[in-house]
């Protein structure tokens, strides 16, 4: 167990549930106190204290993919906190039942207990292998199945699976989603061919959410709505890359007015924070060229997307800072049932990240341990 100073202290303009607080937040693990003192403005630079970004959709960073196994998500995990993202889903892709039990087994131990200088890793995002074959964009078709209870059981033995994208329209995965729900398993719809009917039903059925909207599914279209449309007319929740690459910004602009607790997410890949070149994303290999990754076919392969950098974009696109910082903390922690992250309130863990005027992070605390924002 990692242990935070029981004195801790950092001032500023903090965002609390109740709103904006010029003042100091005291903390170790958990955050003690929070102590409004106008007077601070003047000698906190101002700076801005916002709770720690959630990311639930992450394959990997620092030339590491998540796919590898063994200590990869513990890399992922610490390249990602320096960016601000203090709670992750470990995300898997499409692959072969082996592969993907090798990358649950690598998540294991950083799930179980957080390692020094990491975010924390909440769990699985299980992205595949339960998809369409119509709509993979970076999945590989030859390790797409037919999802059963049975065999997420037996993944989910290995390590905590939080949520699960699904074809809904294939096979028998209507019928699975309220069983994948009573084990609490969020489930997204993503890389679906479904029409908007499907999409409606499937939500009907208990799922919760969307991956990645609009990219990896039916486009709307007036006559035929398809998946996005389901999204649009009846989703809470829904998961947006906003890298200003996988989504135009008039499209996040029209999802951020229909759904109320749309949420950034990075679907960063092992290119994040690296130079351009080639990169693994589980058995295929992607580009990073120009701040994008692509398959060598040209299409879009996850992003270089960092959580901080999803903040700087929402507030570009016109957001305030407190509605751009809930949809990176407040909104994630919420889908997943998270009550002590992603707020800064007396009791909660205390996940913060604190700005520069340029909305630059210059510190961050994972439950109370102060993270180095430069590698070793």
């Amino acid at each position: 167990m990692i242990h935070g100073k029981a004195n801790s202290k950092v001032s500023g303009k903090i965002l609390t549930p109740q709103g904006w607080l010029q003042g100091s937040l005291h903390f170790g693990q958990r955050i003690s106190a929070i102590e409004a003192d106008a007077s601070a403005a003047s000698s906190t630079g101002g700076l801005t204290i916002l709770p720690g970004f959630i990311d639930l959709h992450v394959h990997g960073a620092a030339g590491v993919d998540i796919m590898q196994g063994g200590d990869a998500g513990i890399t992922v995990a610490r390249a990602h906190a320096r960016h601000g993202t203090t709670a992750m889903l470990g995300t898997t892709m499409t692959a072969t039942d082996n592969s993907i039990r090798r990358a649950l087994n690598g998540l294991a131990p950083a799930i179980a207990a957080r390692p020094a200088g990491a975010a924390r890793m909440l769990g699985v995002h299980l992205e595949g292998p339960f998809l369409s074959i119509q709509r993979l964009g970076a999945q590989p078709a030859d390790a797409v199945v037919e999802g059963s209870l049975d065999l997420v059981r037996s993944y989910h033995a290995i390590a905590p699976i939080r949520a699960m994208t699904l074809a809904t329209e294939v096979a028998r995965h209507l019928q699975l989603i309220p069983q994948l729900t009573e084990l609490g398993i969020r489930v997204q719809l993503g890389h679906s061919n479904g029409s908007y009917d499907d999409g409606v039903a499937a939500l009907a059925a208990g799922a919760a959410g969307f991956t990645h909207l609009f990219n990896g599914m039916t486009a709307l279209q007036h006559r035929q709505p398809g998946i996005v449309g389901a999204a649009l007319a009846h989703a809470e929740y829904a998961e947006i890359i906003p890298d200003l690459q996988h989504v135009h910004e008039g499209a996040i602009r029209a999802a951020l007015r229909a759904i109320p607790r749309l949420y950034g997410v990075t679907d960063a890949t092992a290119a994040t924070g690296m130079p351009d070149g080639e990169y693994g994303l589980g058995s295929q290999r992607v580009y990073k060229c120009m701040g994008c990754v692509r398959l060598a076919t040209g299409s879009l392969a996850g992003s270089v997307l960092t959580m901080d950098q999803a903040l700087r974009n929402f507030v570009a696109l016109g957001l305030d800072l407190a509605d751009a910082s809930n949809r990176l903390s407040l909104y994630p922690a919420d889908y997943l049932g998270e009550t002590e992250r992603g707020r800064l309130q007396t009791g909660a863990w205390a996940d913060l990240v604190v700005l520069d005027a340029d909305l630059q992070p210059v510190a961050v605390y994972v439950e109370g341990e102060a993270i180095e924002l430069t590698p070793a």
